[in-house]
């Protein structure tokens, strides 16, 4: 039982600093937005690591033969 002296202080700290590192958190911004970052992973942004030989002319695509 005197175990519980040192136990239900230490409870209490880690939770006033879980609550301070939301709180935290909230204000500086970190869940403004949820969406965009699920999102990026579909952008191609690897245009650099794509060989000379395999990169397909966007402008061919886009004529349509008449």
């Amino acid at each position: 039982m005197e175990i519980l002296i040192i136990l239900i202080p230490i409870a209490l700290i880690l939770t006033g600093f879980a609550f301070w590192a939301f709180f935290w958190s909230v204000n500086s911004g970190q869940f403004d937005d949820l969406d965009s970052p699920a999102h990026s992973i579909l952008y191609d942004d690897d245009e650099d690591m794509i060989p000379d030989d395999a990169k397909v002319d966007k402008k061919h695509l886009n004529k349509t033969d008449d």
